[in-house]
């Protein structure tokens, strides 16, 4: 009994370190392809309604990936703050 706890002990140990490490890449990665992003060019004459809709779909993308914890808080706030301008 005392070798299976030990072994499932283990196996939790490895699997949480594993999460972690996966996370901590994805958040890396994430971070590199916003890095690589053309910054937008500000158009002269956009529709107001259209863009409010793209941007209120970006906003919900964005909290999408933060709730699936792919964005930190901080990444969050950052993109949203380039969003809204």
């Amino acid at each position: 009994m005392p070798g299976l706890l030990r072994g499932v002990a283990r196996t939790a140990v490895v699997a949480g370190t594993a999460t972690a490490v996966s996370n901590r890449v994805s958040r890396r990665q994430q971070g590199r392809w916003a890095a690589q992003e053309p910054q937008p060019q500000p158009q002269q004459a956009a529709a107001p309604a259209d863009d409010m809709g793209s941007t209120l779909d970006q906003l919900k993308q964005l909290g999408e990936l933060k709730a699936q914890g792919v964005l930190t808080e901080a990444e969050f706030e950052e993109q949203k703050r380039r969003l809204l301008g």
